[in-house]
């Protein structure tokens, strides 16, 4: 077993092969979840494990469960994954390199006629991302008993389509209730999505955690007038509340640095026209910080803000939080798991804190869960521009191969003692 090895070069060209489900001119991806491209990227996913013999589910919520018999099926399957939507034009790695590598991982213990103790699941998780419908990580959050699949069911894209219609458009609204198993053990593999690995030369990311995030949704209320004959002590300027309220933040990051972090990243502006003061805006706040107590600080001073900017600029703020993740600590042991495998396979290597969240860290509140990092070059990712390299991301799937297989022999030993 120590001389098995994933095939890296068949695992670059599935990266290339699914890179056409939604590709874009300048070689990134736009894969909403629940789109056409999804549901092309999906059929093709499902289509591959059943080659391999794997068991296809899906449940209540759209997240695809590819299930390979072990020698005892009715023990929990150690489980591994990742997702297949992207950002509006993202890059090619960010979530399917994780699926990818499960993928591969399946197709190399056929090939060499290795049977598990336990079965082994890949999965797909639907909407991690939370690009088109907020907040982020919602089937993974169902699966963990963290929203109900109603809630789930009921959300709306910008559009107005819910996510259960969708979900039965494109064929993926499975009868399986979400969170009916739990699995064994769950691991990740990701890129970074920043510039650490890449910086320091370091080939595989051993994952401890992840920070705490809260994501807001404001509504600045002002009042449209003329641009060219309003005064300016006289206006009602919803543009200027957002812009204000941005500045704030990134102060309020700032204060906290060097792991604060804050983000306006969408913003809709109405009437949207050039020569008419903003009447109203939509925008996202993102508060991130990987200390719960500090976290809960800046909320505390985000509220301020938008007090103070909503009295200054005569508009009403109206923020909701549409997501808290407290900083999460993955399972000791599952941790211990990857930095031994990797140690083993000779790759360089540290701790690390995700900065992203992911999927893992919500199975992680009901599974002991571990996440490998890979590098992400120039720690660009959100980005048709995103990029990893073909032996790093060789590497991490072989250390996710190797944390599987010990992680069997381990539980097999147990089980067998006990």
């Amino acid at each position: 077993m120590q001389s098995l090895r994933v095939n890296g070069t068949r695992l670059w060209s599935t990266i290339t092969e699914t890179a056409r489900f939604g590709g874009t001119p300048n070689g990134g991806i736009t894969r909403l979840t629940l789109s056409d491209a999804d549901k092309e990227a999906r059929d093709w996913l499902v289509a591959q494990c059943r080659e391999l013999g794997c068991n296809i589910s899906v449940d209540e919520v759209g997240n695809i469960f590819a299930r390979r018999s072990g020698r005892d099926n009715n023990r929990a399957p150690i489980a591994f994954g990742s997702h297949l939507d992207t950002q509006p034009a993202g890059g090619r790695f960010d979530g399917i390199a994780g699926v990818l590598s499960g993928l591969e991982v399946l197709r190399t213990l056929r090939e060499h006629n290795v049977v598990t103790g336990a079965p082994l699941e890949l999965i797909d998780w639907t909407n991690e991302e939370g690009s088109r419908f907020a907040p982020t990580m919602i089937a993974s959050g169902t699966f963990a008993g963290i929203y109900t699949a109603d809630y789930a069911h009921a959300l709306t894209d910008r559009q107005g389509k819910t996510f259960r219609e969708e979900l039965a458009r494109i064929g993926y609204l499975g009868e399986r209730p979400a969170g009916d198993h739990r699995p064994a053990a769950y691991f990740e593999l990701h890129i970074e999505q920043g510039p650490i690995l890449d910086q320091e030369g370091i080939t595989i990311g051993v994952v401890t955690g992840a920070q705490g995030q809260r994501w807001y949704e404001v509504n600045a209320s002002g009042r449209a007038a003329h641009a060219g004959s309003t005064p300016m002590a006289s206006r009602r300027d919803a543009m200027l509340a957002c812009a204000r309220v941005t500045d704030g933040a990134n102060r309020i990051a700032l204060q906290h640095a060097p792991s604060g972090m804050a983000t306006v990243g969408l913003v809709e502006v109405h009437p949207n026209s050039r020569n008419v003061i903003p009447g109203h805006v939509f925008f996202t706040v993102d508060l991130r910080h990987p200390d719960a107590d500090t976290l809960t600080e800046m909320h505390r001073e985000y509220e301020q803000l938008l007090a103070r900017v909503a009295a200054e600029t005569r508009t009403g703020l109206a923020s909701e939080c549409v997501l808290a993740l407290e900083p999460t600590r993955f399972d000791h042991h599952c941790v211990s798991l990857v930095r031994e495998a990797a140690t083993r396979l000779g790759y360089s290597h540290r701790d690390i804190v995700s900065g992203p969240g992911h999927d893992a860290v919500n199975v992680a509140t009901v599974v002991p869960t571990g996440m490998v990092f890979i590098p992400c070059l120039g720690g660009i990712s959100h980005n048709e521009l995103e990029a990893t390299r073909e032996e790093d991301l060789t590497a991490g799937a072989n250390v996710l191969l190797h944390t599987i297989l010990e992680c069997d022999r381990q539980l097999t030993a147990w089980l067998t003692a006990a």
